[in-house]
């Protein structure tokens, strides 16, 4: 079993969101096979508590914008790991920190990689 079109559709929003507040190393991973509730782990990084925060609530905007609700948040207080679960698509955005202590992509290893393609801003000043 695959994604399905609807979370690819979801996590292509999601992580374009990421990367306009400068998320670093996304990954998405496709886990409809281990993981029947979901079809997409996205996750990303960012390197202090308001910066994880920032991605965390870009995510949540785009994708409420996208007309696609939020069921769950978690972690919000600390800043250090969120999770956003929009049905077909969970965010993990971590701190990085964190990120290289649960490596989750390390534990999700055996799980297909989703292609992301991202529109990368122009952020020269000029």
């Amino acid at each position: 079993m695959t994604a399905s079109k609807e979370a690819l559709r979801v996590v292509q929003i999601a992580a374009q969101a990421a990367s306009d507040k400068v998320a670093e190393n996304l990954v998405a991973l496709d886990v409809t096979n281990p993981m029947p509730l979901t079809d997409i782990f996205l996750i990303a990084s960012g390197r202090n508590e308001r910066q994880v925060m920032a991605i965390s609530d870009g995510i949540e905007e785009r994708l409420l914008e996208s007309g696609i609700k939020l069921l769950r948040r978690e972690g919000k207080s600390s800043g250090r790991w969120i999770l956003l679960d929009f049905g077909y698509v969970i965010c993990h955005v971590m701190h990085e920190e964190e990120r290289m202590y649960y490596s989750l992509e390390r534990i999700w290893s055996d799980c297909p990689v989703v292609p992301l393609e991202l529109v990368s801003a122009d952020r020269s000043l000029s």
